[in-house]
């Protein structure tokens, strides 16, 4: 048949597959006629399909890029109002529809699969050359899965130990780490030494079904705040990401940012010393391949919170998320007591569902490093750096 029936369209982007290739499909109005794109966006390949549409603009739920119904760009908010939009953001064209008494159909002849990704996926053999957690010191003797492995954990008079062997094994931050071949690159030197003895705190361990990459790029990402974390910190955000530099590191990368955040925490505002809108400065850290790092300093409240953040590739369709906190100067006081290390801990856990909510909807398998298969823009330099830091644990084929 020539033609496949989608079914009912509405102002609601909805997703359908037609001929194994997902589409989006939508009503720039209720009287207008249907249109149908690929259900990727540009950028990071996001499905379309999550994102909403309104004042005649469908907008990408990662990043807040807008669309028109002809698949025009019409903002990329990272760039800042009135930037120039890279003529590669527009939406391909979308195949031809015809509406009946039955609803939209797609023609199939117009319907074609997207070009082939070069992707890092979690079973990529090139990352059993590196570091990876594989469990909290304190979830010992069990099993974990690591590149679709499985290995025996245990500890006996202080010596961890796993079966089978791998060439490495050692113990930092209260994770065990595990290389299966000999690694490329050690475990970063950071936090800094001054964060040793700031007041620590493990959020439970969290899973997702994207690939560690997508989540290291995720964690590095800066411009996806006001559109995936509006409903935690990202409402106060700028959506404009302004230039900044990123300085390659052995393995890595490292970037130092100041920017301007709203901390109605601070006493100092509630005692009339200090506006809510502060400056603080922002220090990513990435070793590849995941292992990730982010010290927030607040510059005027002279509060300190580290984040250490690290990926554990299980399966193709599995990484498992560690992430601890250590504080300094939370609330005022120098060492924070439990209620707000647990108001904190709380608060990260609802900044990483935010996340993990949206990595739900994603369906591209892995973290891609070729770096035509997306659009890079000037907010993307530490995800284009962690890309290249990851090129040498990409298996060729």
């Amino acid at each position: 048949m020539d033609w496949a029936l989608v079914g009912a369209v509405t102002t609601t982007p909805r997703a359908v597959v037609v001929d194994g290739v997902p589409l989006v499909v939508l009503r720039a109005a209720p009287d207008a006629k249907a249109v149908a794109f690929h259900d990727r966006c540009p950028h990071r390949l996001v499905p379309l399909s999550a994102g909403t549409f309104a004042d005649g603009a469908l907008q990408c739920p990662y990043h807040g890029w807008q669309f028109n119904a002809e698949g025009r760009c019409l903002i990329v908010p990272s760039n800042g109002p009135g930037a120039n939009i890279p003529p590669r953001a527009d939406l391909p064209k979308g195949p031809a529809l015809r509406e009946d008494a039955a609803g939209v159909w797609v023609r199939r002849a117009d319907v074609h699969p997207p070009e082939p990704l070069e992707l890092l996926s979690n079973v990529d053999p090139g990352l059993a050359r590196a570091w990876h957690p594989v469990a909290l010191l304190e979830e010992l003797p069990t099993t974990a899965r690591l590149l679709d492995q499985e290995f025996t954990l245990a500890e006996t008079d202080g010596v961890v130990r796993a079966e089978p062997s791998p060439a490495a094994i050692q113990v930092r931050w209260g994770l065990v780490w595990l290389a299966p071949l000999e690694p490329l690159t050690g475990l970063f030197d950071d936090p800094d030494a001054e964060d040793a003895a700031y007041v620590g705190a493990w959020l439970p361990p969290a899973r997702t079904g994207v690939s560690a990459g997508i989540v290291a790029d995720n964690f590095l990402d800066v411009a996806h705040f006001p559109f995936v974390h509006a409903a935690t910190f990202g409402a106060g955000e700028e959506h404009a990401v302004g230039p900044y530099a990123v300085e390659t590191t052995a393995g890595g990368c490292r970037s130092v940012q100041e920017q301007w955040f709203d901390n109605p925490e601070d006493p100092g505002v509630a005692a009339g010393l200090r506006p809510a809108r502060q400056r603080r400065r922002a220090t990513y850290v990435h070793r590849a391949p995941f292992q990730l790092m982010l010290r927030l300093e607040e510059l005027d409240a002279g509060a300190v919170k580290t984040i250490l953040f690290f990926a554990q590739p299980e399966s193709a369709a599995s990484t498992r998320i560690y992430t601890k906190m250590l504080l300094h100067g939370i609330g005022g006081v120098a060492d924070p007591p439990p209620g707000v290390v647990a108001r904190e801990v709380a608060f990260e856990e609802a900044v990483l569902a935010e996340d993990l909510a949206l990595q739900a909807r994603m369906t591209v398998p892995g973290l891609p490093l070729r770096p035509g298969d997306e659009l890079h823009v000037r907010a993307d330099r530490l995800g284009i750096a962690l890309r290249r830091s990851l090129m040498p644990y990409r298996t060729l084929t």
